[in-house]
């Protein structure tokens, strides 16, 4: 293996991985995840490999998105990055997504650091001074920062944001560029008015760049897009915005620096704050050889093969030696949309349910090529975790454990054959390959070939007939597939940590398989005592695969309705006749019983008296009542809606509610159960 890494051409220098930021205005979802799991299987694999890794990220914590969430919620900007930023850091652990440091991009060692290198790249000559139009909202008596301004796109029409065509062509905007502004924030007509802006120079970095991609490592979808910028001619960045939070200006407390400046710059400071803590050494990386590799999404491509090595060079920090992109995520072969309702939310529609953190990783990594795009789907999830994680690799392992432990006593004192070393070899090597090169659908292959070789190799000599007649022949396979299991649980513990580190413990090991090398794969077990076989996976049923399938529907139906009654607007709203509505059937009801649905913390299920007949309905109305307080509550019901599935529970109408917090919709006088509502 240090054969193949030596082919490879790989540093023997420490080296630093980085994960793009998660920004702090909203929740984890798999969209994130498909960074972040990757970058950790690298990082394991390379350990185990025997090379020095440090693991880096942190919070985004700056930019308009988190002012205007704040102001939503009526908190501080800091109060709601410090919220998002312990939500991050504690589902990345409960994903087994271990970083060395993971910081936050508004602390003092970030300010710091951006600080130092915006100066720098003043004193160098890459910042200029510019008087610039900047929409103003008279109304509000304030210069809207580009995410408080919608407008007309100037290149293709469409609707776009201040700084971004985020529904058209997708281009950069700056400042003053989106034509018929309109402030977000009252909705009156914005002015253009001048302001002093700064800007980074980034036309003076074309030549390095077209230099310094080729030599780029990482993957080549992240090489290609940057190259196709650089060929249509690069512009100078505004790099200030006009709001109060963030990091200042140097020399100005009217301005701060645009957030993919000091994003970027928290990876530095990040490894600053690791070194401090650790005793490490962060200028290896930023003023030395040592290489750095970023994983990051395929979104933002520009800003980290562009925008971040020109500021790396122009304050003569070192440049990236790899970047790594991910594709992109669909669900259900949909675009992935949290406005759509096309989301799986990491805690909510997984964690939260109990499912393993192990079979998602599995998922995540072994479905499509890292660079390709990845569709989610809880079918296509459930045969991946029955039949390749229960059916292959578990019930190789667990045939095996448990043989030798209940008919053997334990480990064979003897050693395995020279063909399952190799064998073993051989699949180690081309996963290491696979993995260096980021293809980590391919090592899991290579891992998963390995499984499906040991099943093959125990079924066809079926030592459970063997041991009748031939103990030491029996011996010898169980020894064989215990080797094999080993090697196994070393290459797996990179893409499922908590499974690997349970066979780790049955094979009678009781340190961490983490500390433990590739290098090992081969080697004998010197002693160890076997302990009680188990079961690592189980399979996930078609029932829950309904239920987690119906709360996606559900949500994607909300997302709908929602849709449909925002695009209403106030010039023209959509009008139905009075038969159209007669088509709707409303009554009166008493709740009888009401109870939480297991495994959701949004909805009840609510037995209802309609005078004639008993009804069930599932409403998402369990965050704001109590399922005790609501029974002998008078409601309106829609009585003529087609039944459906919500968490496996059929719900037979709707509870009307109004408003955020769902206010329940009753009669001002009593009324007879079942009565009609005019």
């Amino acid at each position: 293996m240090q054969l193949i890494a030596k082919k490879l051409g790989m540093n023997k220098s420490p080296v630093l991985v980085t994960c793009g930021l998660p920004y702090t205005n909203g929740p984890c979802h798999i969209g994130h995840l498909r960074t972040y799991v990757p970058a950790d299987f690298y990082v394991r694999f390379l350990r185990h490999c025997g090379e020095e890794v440090v693991f880096i990220c942190g919070s985004d914590n700056h930019g308009t998105p988190v002012v205007i969430s704040s102001e939503a919620e009526g908190i501080s900007p800091r109060e709601i990055c410090e919220r998002y930023h312990t939500h991050f850091y504690e589902t990345f652990r409960k994903m087994e997504v271990i970083f060395d440091r993971f910081g936050m991009t508004d602390d003092p060692a970030n300010h710091k650091r951006t600080r130092s290198i915006v100066t720098d790249l003043i004193n160098n000559g890459y910042i200029y001074e510019k008087t610039v139009s900047q929409c103003y909202c008279p109304h509000c008596e304030m210069f809207l920062p580009d995410r408080y301004v919608e407008g007309t796109c100037p290149h293709c029409g469409e609707k776009a944001r201040g700084d971004e065509c985020d529904q058209g062509c997708g281009k950069h905007l700056e400042p003053g560029e989106v034509l018929d502004p309109v402030c977000k924030i009252c909705g009156e007509k914005a002015e253009m008015r001048e302001q002093d802006h700064f800007f980074f120079k980034l036309g003076d970095f074309n030549d390095f760049l077209k230099g310094f991609l080729p030599e780029l490592k990482g993957t080549l979808n992240a090489r290609n897009y940057a190259m196709g910028w650089i060929n249509e001619g690069l512009h100078d960045w505004c790099i200030t915005r006009t709001l109060d939070w963030g990091v200042k200006f140097p020399g100005r407390d009217d301005l701060v620096v645009y957030v993919w400046v000091d994003a970027p710059i928290g990876y530095m400071a990040f490894t600053e704050e690791w070194a401090e803590k650790t005793g490490g050494n962060w200028e290896q990386f930023w003023k030395g050889d040592a290489p750095i590799t970023h994983f990051i999404g395929q979104d933002i491509i520009y800003h980290h093969c562009i925008f971040w090595p020109a500021l790396l060079k122009g304050s003569g920090y070192s440049t990236p030696y790899s970047i790594v992109a991910s594709g992109m995520v669909k669900i259900d072969d949909r675009t992935f949309s949290k406005s759509r309702g096309y989301v799986v939310w990491t805690n909510d529609d997984y964690l939260d349910l109990g499912l393993s953190p192990d079979y998602l990783r599995y998922y995540l990594l072994s479905y499509t090529s890292h660079t390709k795009e990845l569709n989610f789907s809880w079918r296509e999830f459930q045969a991946r975790v029955n039949n390749e994680l229960v059916d292959t690799l578990g019930n190789f392992i667990y045939r095996t454990v448990h043989f030798a432990s209940k008919k053997l006593g334990g480990i064979p004192d003897i050693g395995a054959d020279e063909e399952i070393l190799e064998e073993i070899k051989k699949r180690t090597a081309l996963a290491e390959s696979a993995a260096r090169e980021y293809e980590f659908k391919s090592s899991i292959e290579e891992m998963m070939a390995l499984a499906s070789f040991g099943n093959t190799y125990i079924q066809t000599n079926a030592p459970w007939k063997m041991i009748k007649e031939d103990r030491e022949g029996a011996e010898k396979v169980i020894r064989n597939c215990l080797q094999i299991v080993k090697a196994l649980a070393l290459l797996f513990d990179s893409v499922i940590p908590e499974k690997a580190q349970n066979i780790w413990e049955q094979l009678g090991y009781v340190d961490k398989i983490s500390d433990h090398n590739l290098s090992e794969v081969t080697d004998g077990f010197s002693g160890t005592k076997l302990n009680k076989p188990e079961i690592l996976f189980e399979k996930i049923e078609d029932e829950k695969i309904a239920e987690y399938e119906s709360t996606m529907n559900m949500r994607v139906e909300q997302a709908k309705q929602k849709e449909n009654r925002t695009t209403t607007t106030k010039e023209e709203k959509k009008m139905i006749s009075i038969d159209e509505f007669a088509n709707v059937e409303m009554k009166t009801a008493k709740i009888l019983e009401a109870e939480k649905i297991e495994g959701s913390d949004k909805l009840l299920k609510i037995q209802v008296d309609l005078g004639d007949e008993k009804r069930q309905i599932v409403s998402g109305i369990a965050k704001f009542y109590n399922p005790e307080e609501l029974i002998g509550t008078d409601v309106i019901v829609v009585t003529n809606l087609k039944p459906a599935k919500l968490f496996g529970v059929e719900s037979q109408g709707m509870i009307l509610a109004a408003g955020d917090e769902a206010s329940l919709l009753t009669p001002k006088r009593d009324v007879s159960p079942g009565t009609k509502v005019l």
